[in-house]
Formats: C-alpha cells, structure tokens, sequence
C-alpha cells in the first residue's frame, strides 16, 4: 500500500474513532459521574493511539518500508489524531462549563500535544517493528 494512503486511511480512522470516544464520554460522563467510566474511556483512548498508528507503521513494514518509514507514518496517524482533538477542544470546553466564547489553545498547549504525539508515535512503531 502507498505510504499516503495507509496515513490517510489509518488517520481517517483514528480521528474517527477518537470523536466517537470523545463524544461517548462527553455523554456518558453527564450520566454516570463515575470514576469507572472515565477510567474505561481513558483506556480505550490510550489503545486506540497506540493501535492505529502501529497498525499503520506495520503496514509499512509489511511493504517493505524500514523502521523510519514506519516511525513517519505512525507520526503522521498521531498528528491527524491531535488535530481533531484539538479541533473538538472548543466543543469539550463549552460542554464541561469551563470554556470561555471562543477558546484558543495557547502554543504551549500545541508544542505539548506534539510531542506527546511523536513519544506515542515512537512507542507505537516499537511495538509495530516488535509484531512485525
């Protein structure tokens, strides 16, 4: 497979399932305040980025690809990710009761997020080369 379509389809689908989760708890956190329910969520979260993004560096592998090739495209995955996270920021913020008219993550929030994203990319590639 292409590089450009296994990141665009991995990251189609994890941004996918990330708003759904997000949507979830936003749901199920009104209903049932329960410390249970946000933990189940926060794993889940934690498996889908970690999932997606190795799922993507595997197929890298797979065609032949090296391991930067594979670190590149789970990084890619993890940035399309991030960014619908911070695109459903505002909507989170609003929901909670915490969000002033129109919030605007500062650069220390974005720079943060990223290298969250490339540690995650990194540890998923790991375990990618490891199932490999």
């Amino acid at each position: 497979m292409n590089s450009l379509v296994n990141i665009v389809l991995f990251g189609i689908v994890g941004a996918v399932m990330m708003a759904a989760l997000l949507g979830l708890l936003l749901v199920a956190g009104d209903r049932a305040p329960a410390k249970g329910v946000r933990i189940a969520f926060g794993a889940v979260s934690v498996a889908v980025l970690l999932g997606v993004p190795a799922s993507a560096a595997l197929g890298e592998l797979a065609a032949g690809g090296g391991y930067g090739a594979a670190f590149l495209s789970a990084l890619a995955v993890e940035i399309i990710i991030y960014a619908v996270n911070i695109a459903l920021l505002p909507a989170v913020l609003r929901r909670s009761g915490g969000a002033p008219e129109r919030p605007r993550p500062s650069a220390a929030l974005l720079g943060g997020g990223l290298v969250v994203s490339g540690v995650l990319a990194l540890a998923a590639s790991l375990l990618a080369l490891l199932l490999s």
